[in-house]
């Protein structure tokens, strides 16, 4: 499947969008379709940790997490039993004080088959939801 990239000013601080996005641990509370998150190693620049979701299927995949405090992260798909890729990244661009453009992209790639016209639609609709709960998350922190 081809990359997808939406951009989208939040009114929100910088650093608070950043702790959002890096509070793996509690995505399971505000991150539709989240149900358990591990965090298997942690350092200062990076964080291994194992998803289980619920979309299309259950599944749990591995993935490391690359941290730009506080511009965003990335990452790639070390493990997991329904994606042969999954990588991606959060962007963050102060604008002001309170007010972040906050980029989200995604490639992903099925071991099974899944139509692109239908991956691309679950994607791309629930895309925008998923940013909002980032932002609602954020003005919270």
């Amino acid at each position: 499947m081809p990359a997808v990239e939406r951009t989208e000013t939040f009114n929100v601080s910088i650093e608070k969008f950043y702790e959002a996005i890096t509070d793996f641990e509690n995505y399971p509370d505000f991150v539709e379709g989240v149900e358990d998150l591990k965090i298997l190693k942690r350092t200062k620049k990076k964080v291994k940790a194992e998803y289980k979701v619920n979309m299309l299927k259950e599944t749990t995949y591995v993935i490391e997490i690359s941290l730009d405090e506080p511009n965003g992260i990335s990452w790639k798909l070390v493990s997991g039993d329904l994606f042969k890729v999954n990588n991606g990244y959060w962007e963050l661009e102060e604008i002001s004080a309170k007010k972040t453009e906050v980029t989200y992209g995604l490639e992903v790639e099925f071991k099974i088959f899944a139509p692109k016209m239908i991956v691309n639609k679950l994607v791309k609709t629930s895309l925008p939801t998923m940013m909002k709960s980032f932002h609602k998350r954020a003005k919270k922190l």
